[in-house]
């Protein structure tokens, strides 16, 4: 008997080592970019993230972690502090001289292009599911969107007509800006059925009543942060322009979450369905037929 109990002992003695070198391998993985900390969560490895930038605000988890400041606006001891084994990032990640550091530290550092299309999102999680060897589950993430994505498609079909979408980004009615050609917006529009309103140019430029005159939009997008920036829909009708605008007389007015609406990433589906299904209401109880359907 004595020697059966000295046998369990040891059993579980000799268990405790593979326990500590289990732990071991636990990576304090730091999550830079708000896509990017969506695929680390939706390939199974959220357990390990130790720390995030302020724009990672889904899935909730993510909000309880530390913050190391906004994606552009990193420091390196910031990073450095949370004692990371691997850091994860969004090629939109800067200033350019910290990444060069956080690069240099020794650390493993892996990068997410930031690319605003279908292919784009495919090339986050591929990438990022390789890093952190959960390529099955990447592998199945890219399938489902592939599907996803093609349901959309043929839901909204070539002789659909594209409503007048503009995109209106802001941070209260100091800073409103319309986005142009080359921006996650204007993809986002494309991919849901609509034309953006304006054209002429790249990126982001001040919203005059000049502009929203020349635009004409038939829709107005803005995201919910901003929308609420400015007190809601009132408060989006009282700027200069609005109103006059066919959307403004029409109140046709689509707020959706920002990381969802403009992040490219995992629920790239999830914000095309949105997104289409308020910029074409004609087609909406269809809409939710086919996806009960294919679900």
């Amino acid at each position: 008997m004595k020697w059966m109990r000295w046998g369990g002992w040891l059993a579980a003695l000799s268990f405790f080592p593979m326990i500590a070198v289990s732990a071991e391998k636990r990576e304090r993985i730091v999550a830079i970019g708000g896509p990017v900390t969506e695929i680390v969560f939706a390939l199974g490895r959220g357990s390990e993230v130790v720390a995030v930038d302020s724009s990672s605000v889904y899935p909730e988890a993510v909000t309880k972690l530390p913050q190391v400041g906004y994606q552009r606006s990193l420091s390196t001891e910031g990073v450095l502090s949370l004692r990371p084994t691997r850091i994860v990032a969004s090629t939109e990640a800067g200033p350019p001289q910290v990444v060069a550091q956080l690069k240099a530290s020794g650390i493993p550092y892996v990068e997410a292009p930031a690319q605003h299309s279908v292919e784009g999102a495919r090339v986050k999680i591929t990438v990022l599911a390789k890093a952190l060897d959960r390529e099955a589950e990447g592998r199945a993430l890219c399938a489902e969107l592939d599907r996803r994505m093609a349901r959309v498609k043929a839901l909204l079909g070539a002789n659909l007509v594209r409503p007048k979408v503009l995109f209106v980004y802001a941070r209260g009615a100091g800073t409103m800006n319309i986005a142009g050609a080359d921006t996650a917006a204007d993809a986002m529009i494309a991919l849901a059925g609509g034309v953006n309103a304006v054209s002429g140019y790249d990126g982001y430029k001040p919203m005059t009543p000049e502009a929203l005159a020349a635009a004409a939009p038939e829709v107005i997008l803005i995201p919910n942060r901003g929308l609420e920036s400015l007190g809601g829909v009132d408060g989006l009708f009282r700027q200069p322009g609005v109103s006059l605008t066919p959307a403004g007389r029409n109140r046709r007015i689509v707020a959706l979450d920002d990381l969802l609406l403009l992040g490219f990433g995992p629920r790239l589906a999830d914000a095309v369905e949105q997104l289409a299904g308020a910029l074409h209401p004609a087609l909406a109880e269809r809409w939710v037929g086919e996806k009960t359907a294919g679900d």
